[in-house]
C-alpha cells in the first residue's frame, strides 16, 4: 500500500549557513559596531544562544536570524523564542530553540484533520511523525494538500513515499 510521513524537521547545513551569515551581518552593521554580541550555535541540544548588550540589540539580531533563515528556506515557525535573560553585568542573553519534530498533541491534530477530510487513508502516530496510508495515491496527495493548507503551528514536510 502507498505511503508517506509527515515530520517537521529543519536541515542543519542551512541553519548553519544561515547563522554564520548573521555573524558576518552583525560584524559589518554600523548599528553593532563595537558592541559584544556573539551568536552560537549548538547543533546538539538545537538551540541558538544570543549574547548582547541590550533588549533592543537582542530584538534586531532575532529580526537578522528570522530574515536570514527563511532566506534559506527554513520556515520561522520553527524557532522558538524564549524569553530574555540578564547574564552578568548589563549583558542580555536570549535562547532561541529549534523545533525538530513533531509533539504528541500536534501530531494528534494532524491526524484529527486527515480523518476529517473523510478521505479512505489511515494515520499512526509514531515517535516524532505521523505515517499516512492509503489504497489510492490520489488520496494521498490530497492529504498532503490538506496538511500544507492547515495551519499547526509548525512546518510540515512530506518524507518517505513509497508507492
Amino acid at each position: 500500500m502507498p505511503s508517506f510521513d509527515i515530520v517537521s524537521k529543519v536541515d542543519l547545513q542551512s541553519l548553519d549557513n544561515a547563522i554564520n551569515t548573521v555573524r558576518r551581518e552583525i560584524q559589518t552593521r554600523y548599528d553593532f559596531r563595537d558592541s559584544k554580541t556573539t551568536i552560537d550555535l549548538d547543533k546538539k541540544t538545537m538551540n541558538i544562544h544570543v549574547l548582547t548588550e541590550t533588549d533592543m540589540k537582542i530584538k534586531q539580531v532575532g529580526d537578522i536570524i528570522i530574515s536570514r533563515v527563511m532566506k534559506q528556506g527554513i520556515s520561522a515557525q520553527s524557532l522558538d523564542f524564549g524569553k530574555e535573560e540578564y547574564a552578568s553585568g548589563n549583558m542580555v542573553k536570549k535562547d532561541i530553540k529549534v523545533k525538530q519534530g513533531i509533539e504528541k498533541e500536534t501530531s494528534k491534530k494532524i491526524a484529527k484533520s486527515i480523518k476529517e477530510t473523510g478521505l479512505k487513508v489511515q494515520t499512526s502516530i509514531m515517535e516524532d511523525q505521523v505515517r499516512v496510508t492509503g489504497k489510492k495515491l490520489d488520496d494521498l496527495q490530497a492529504v498532503m494538500a490538506h496538511c500544507r493548507t492547515g495551519d499547526f503551528g509548525i512546518p510540515l514536510q512530506f518524507d518517505n513515499m513509497k508507492s
